[in-house]
């Protein structure tokens, strides 16, 4: 025989119940039963599958003079040991939900004005709490007994990183800037995906971005960059960058060959450093500054390495034997 329920109330000890169905089992409610809801709850009460009434906080006594569909025979009176005329109770729990987390599982491609395309993770938190009870319990609980935050949470998740996505690339047209638009982020957010949230009879009440995230070379490019302008002059970079490159080939123990390569690569990077400078700089600017230094004239050919060059163009036709004579006798007499 099922057992009758005198008392309807429910206490959440984890702090992540969002709703929770009364009664379990076999158990069914008894005409005139006490329904107890605090004021942190909302109870919707269903009679054959619909939702009758949505009862508030206080102590409410099941009878017919506040449903007035329900009558004696919920029980199982006159219909043997199962009633064929069910009831429940939904206990929703409207407290605030605090620091839920939402994060991007797989990096976002914007694209970007200083760096051409960029890969962001976003993290942050956000509170909600019920707002339409009825709502709630019919489009996502539906039949479950026990549903908690963490049944909602993922799909939470999926709206606010979808949102958060279109929201920066229309918002953001370079990483650098990304710091100043913290609080706009957040307030667009909240707009966004506030429709969706009352859509499921929740309410969105804050939205914070606790950090969004660079790749690890983009950030060496932002960190060279922001040398670059401590140091306020390219030319003095580049002078900086060669005196890096041989202090590390010194410490090179595999020998002068690849402290030259090094040198070399740094003294070039001197002088691209120091031709962007100079373009930079306006016509006054650059008459003030010194002439660069003349290349140095290279050194002389060997008159052997001369002659030979020589000889094969006798061997291959292209000068005549008087020709090659000539040449010959003009580099032997340099010698």
């Amino acid at each position: 025989m099922p057992r009758l329920m005198d008392v309807l109330e429910f206490f959440d000890n984890t702090g992540e119940t969002l709703v929770k169905r009364i009664p379990e089992g076999d158990a069914e409610i008894k005409w005139g039963s006490q329904l107890t809801v605090r004021e942190s709850q909302a109870a919707v009460f269903f009679r054959d599958g619909k939702a009758l009434d949505t009862f508030g906080a206080g102590r409410h006594i099941l009878k017919t003079m506040n449903l007035p569909v329900l009558t004696k025979l919920i029980t199982g009176l006159g219909y043997g040991t199962t009633s064929p005329f069910r009831a429940e109770v939904c206990f929703v729990n409207l407290k605030l939900f605090r620091s839920l987390k939402w994060g991007t599982k797989q990096p976002l491609t914007l694209r970007d004005t200083e760096f051409k395309l960029v890969r962001l993770r976003a993290f942050g938190m956000f509170s909600m709490r019920v707002s339409d009870p009825a709502l709630f319990v019919n489009k996502v609980v539906g039949t479950e007994g026990l549903f908690t935050t963490d049944e909602i949470q993922s799909h939470l998740k999926s709206i606010i990183v979808g949102r958060f996505s279109d929201l920066l690339a229309e918002t953001l047209t370079t990483v650098l800037d990304l710091p100043r638009y913290y609080d706009e982020l957040g307030i667009g957010m909240r707009a966004r995906i506030g429709d969706d949230f009352r859509a499921l009879g929740l309410e969105l009440v804050d939205f914070i971005i606790e950090s969004v995230s660079l790749p690890e070379e983009v950030q060496k490019r932002i960190d060279e960059r922001s040398s670059i302008e401590a140091l306020g002059d390219l030319n003095q970079y580049g002078r900086y960058k060669m005196a890096v490159a041989m202090e590390e080939a010194a410490k090179n123990p595999s020998g002068g060959g690849a402290a030259g390569v090094t040198m070399g690569m740094a003294m070039g990077m001197g002088n691209m450093m120091a031709d962007m400078t100079r373009q930079q700089q306006s016509p006054m600017q650059q008459s003030q500054q010194p002439p660069p230094p003349a290349a140095p004239p290279p050194p002389p050919e060997d008159p052997f390495v001369t002659l030979k060059k020589f000889k094969e163009l006798l061997d291959l036709g292209a000068i005549s034997q008087e020709e090659f004579d000539a040449k010959k006798k003009e580099l032997l007499a340099r010698m």
